[in-house]
């Protein structure tokens, strides 16, 4: 089995487009009305779907986030300088956390971790 799709909740909808496609690359498919609803595929045709709720703004519980990890630890800090160098308050260096290297950082409403898994 194999997890195919992700939907989240985010503010601003056409914000999160350019974010996920500049830094994850992502290509967004489809925006549904004004912005309500966009999907985007990524690597081995995975599906993100990102939408707007009528408050604006989803409340996800503590320690939710999604994952990124990568092939080694040279994307991992490569990530994170172009996160930082595009404008994006990523907080903490890359550094080993349990059995990876990697960082979290707060995307809209979203944490995001971005790392890579340590032998």
């Amino acid at each position: 089995m194999k997890l195919n799709h992700i939907n989240l909740v985010v503010s601003n909808v056409a914000e999160a487009i350019v974010f996920f496609e500049t830094y994850f690359n992502f290509k967004c498919t489809d925006i549904k009305g004004d912005n309500i609803v966009a999907i985007l595929k990524g690597a081995d045709s995975f599906t993100l779907v990102i939408m707007t709720n009528k408050e604006g703004k989803a409340i996800y519980p503590d320690a939710f986030h999604i994952g990124f990890m990568l092939d080694n630890t040279n994307a991992v800090t490569e990530t994170y300088e172009k996160l930082k160098s595009g404008g994006i308050a990523v907080g903490q260096e890359p550094r080993k956390i349990r059995d990876s290297f990697g960082f979290y950082f707060n995307f809209d409403t979203v944490m995001i971790e971005v790392g890579h898994y340590i032998n």
